[in-house]
This record gives structure tokens, sequence and C-alpha cells, in this order.
């Protein structure tokens, strides 16, 4: 289905839950959060039922996000039966890999296509420090069982913080060129005015990797996915680099995503207040006819390009709507 702007919305981001097991200072408070009531959040059926109802209006990508997606119970059973509906080409996850080692292979076999997974460094003090409560090796250990799964291409998603150093950008080089990884550095946000300290900015990273003003690394179009990231590949290396820039570059223009939250609201764009109930009427009993339409009208009050809702205010934090 396309949008008032002509954009193709074919892919949803799925939240199962707002719940997590980290406390990452850019997405949550340290303290204070109060979590939904289990019976504010969709059920699994629930879900299926809107993904069979989106998938006739184009929906045909799927990304399965949080919180946490892993800390919630079923959900290997959960992409099985996303994948026995036989409509859904693509599937994918967004974790930060702390829960992933156990589960990858299951993950793999149910139809989960591949995996994005948070790591902002790798410098243990700094990992945990910047999680509030994360180890370190729990998510190397979910990354290199994503690997062995062949949840491929794996994307690591880096948000620029102070917690970044060049040490750090030697050991992204060293993985891509090992392994079919594709390392994403993505703008911070300051979502709810969040003080979180910034570091080395987009220009810098490229500098610092060699990207900016050399001809080691092309532009590369052929990495899958959904998302806006610009991707650079090097003849040398398995994986690639990728550049997400929603503050400096805006990329509204392709945007190809609607959001699910837990709690059933639908969102048009993440940097939006604007959000629609789609939860009520359907546990009301409300027909299929009818809550199609309750989509096309999401997809209706899309905006052509977002807004900043660091000046504007917004009421929640990330693990609230998916990210």
């Amino acid at each position: 289905m396309l949008d008032k702007y002509n954009r193709q919305i074919n892919y949803l981001r799925l939240s199962v839950t707002d719940r997590c097991n980290f406390r990452c200072v850019y997405c949550l408070p340290s303290q204070g959060t109060a979590w939904r009531d289990h019976s504010e959040i969709l059920t699994y059926e629930e879900m299926l039922k809107l993904i069979k109802i989106f998938n006739k209006a184009g929906i045909t990508k799927i990304r399965l996000t949080g919180g946490e997606p892993l800390l919630r119970k079923g959900l290997v059973e959960f992409v099985a039966s996303i994948k026995a509906l036989g409509v859904i080409a693509d599937i994918s996850l967004t974790t930060n890999g702390s829960l992933l080692a156990p589960l990858a292979e299951a993950l793999k076999i149910a139809g989960l296509n591949r995996v994005n997974i948070s790591l902002d460094t790798i410098n243990p003090v700094s990992f945990n420090k910047i999680t509030t409560c994360g180890c370190l090796a729990d998510t190397l250990a979910g990354i290199e069982s994503a690997l062995k799964a062949g949840l491929t291409p794996v994307k690591l998603n880096v948000v620029l913080t102070d917690a970044l150093t060049e040490r750090d950008l030697d050991y992204f080089t060293k993985l891509i060129n090992s392994y079919p990884i594709s390392v994403r550095f993505i703008e911070y946000m300051p979502i709810n005015n969040k003080a979180v300290p910034r570091g080395m900015d987009i220009a810098m990273v490229k500098k610092l990797l060699g990207i900016k003003g050399r001809k080691m690394f092309k532009p590369s179009t052929v990495i899958q996915g959904n998302g806006p990231a610009k991707y650079y590949h090097s003849p040398k290396a398995q994986g690639s680099f990728g550049f997400i820039t929603p503050i400096s570059e805006h990329f509204c223009g392709t945007c190809n995503r609607m959001r699910l939250t837990a709690d059933g609201r639908l969102k048009p764009c993440l940097l939006s207040n604007t959000e629609i109930d789609i939860k009520t009427p359907l546990r009301n009993g409300a027909s299929d006819r009818a809550l199609t339409e309750i989509f096309h009208n999401a997809i209706r009050d899309k905006l052509e390009g977002h807004l900043n809702c660091w000046d504007s205010g917004y009421p929640w934090n990330m693990s609230q709507v998916g990210g």
C-alpha cells in the first residue's frame, strides 16, 4: 500500500514486550520504569491476527522488537507461527544479544532470517556503564551463536556515545574483514532530553575507518534489510559498515514502515506523538474489515518527515515504542 507521499509501506516493526533486562542510558531511565501489566500486552494470537490483516494491506516484512523480545516466553514458537502463515517474506529480530546464545539455532529453524544486535563498545567496563547492568561476554556469545546458526548478515547497532573509542573501531574493522557482519553506526537521538554524553560524530567515524576520502570502501546497495542505513563495503571484507543518520540527514522520503507497540498502538512514525489504538477495537470484536480500515488510516496519517520530538516533547521511552 502507498501512503499519500507515494511511499510503499511493506514493513512492520512489531514490539512483543516493553520489558528489558538492560537499562541502556539512551533508552530507559535507571529506575522508576512502570512496565505494562500483562493484560495490557497483545497476546501472540492477537498479533498473528493483525499480521494476517496487515499482510492483505501490503506488509510482507516483519521485525520483532521490544524492550528485549527474547524476554518473552514462547518467542521461538511465535516465529514459527509467523513463518507458517506463508505470506511474510522476511522475519528479523532486534535484540541486545544477552539471551540469544541458547536460542539462536532454534530461532533459525523456526524461520527467523536474521538478527540485529546492540553493541556500543567492546570495553567491558564501558559496556556495563552504558547498559547499566549488562555483561559484554553474554552479548558477544549471542553474536557468535547468531553467526553459527546462519542468522546472517548479522547487524551490529552501535549508538554514537562517548563509550565508542578508536579501539572499538579497530575491533569492528577486524570483525567485518572476517565475518558476514554489518556494523552500523547510529546517531544518538536525544529523546526525552536524556543527557547522554556524545562522542564521535558520523564524519569522524568515517574518517577514522578510512571511508572518507579513500577508495578501499565503496557504497553498497546489496545488504539485505529494510532500514535506512547507507552501507560501505570493501572487496577484501566479508562484512560492511553502515551509517544511520536520523539527525544530520533525514531518510523519511524512503520510509517504508509502520510500528505496532506491545500494548497495541499503531505508530506511523517513531519520532511523532501520533498513535492509533487498534487493541481496543480488536478486543471488542471489530471485524477484519474494520481493523483493515484502521490500518489504512494509520498509513494515511504518516507524516512526510519526522518531528524533532526532543524539542516538542515525547512521552515515551524507546522501549515502549519498539525503537
